[in-house]
């Protein structure tokens, strides 16, 4: 089985504060779906309130990340067996947070 990225930036949620609290119960729903279909590996939000730090290849933190790298959002790691049910569960959780999601899939690691 592989494992498949679904995720948003955080600019791409645009719901009211009204409408807040059904898109939050649409998602947990999706998201006790998928742990019930034994698919779900974990997800979560960033917190954006953290600064990121890069850490370097010599162990020293720098404030100053990666050109390009800056995470926002939400994302759900699930494990799957086919690209086509990655795009499925995508698209369950697109509708419940009224935005559209990526889609990526992890390289094979035998080791992990």
């Amino acid at each position: 089985m592989t494992k498949y990225l679904i995720s948003f930036p955080s600019e791409a949620m645009v719901v009211t504060e009204e409408d807040f609290p059904q898109v939050a119960d649409a998602a947990h729903a999706v998201i006790e779906e998928a742990k019930a279909a034994g698919v779900y590996v974990f997800g979560g939000g960033i917190d954006e309130a953290v600064e990121p730090v890069l850490v370097t290849a010599d162990g020293e933190i720098e404030a100053e990340i990666y050109r390009g790298s800056h995470l926002t959002g939400g994302f759900t790691v699930l494990e799957l067996p086919n690209r086509a049910a990655a795009v499925h569960w995508a698209q369950k959780i697109a509708i419940a947070c009224r935005c559209p999601q990526e889609l990526r899939e992890f390289m094979y690691d035998p080791a992990s």
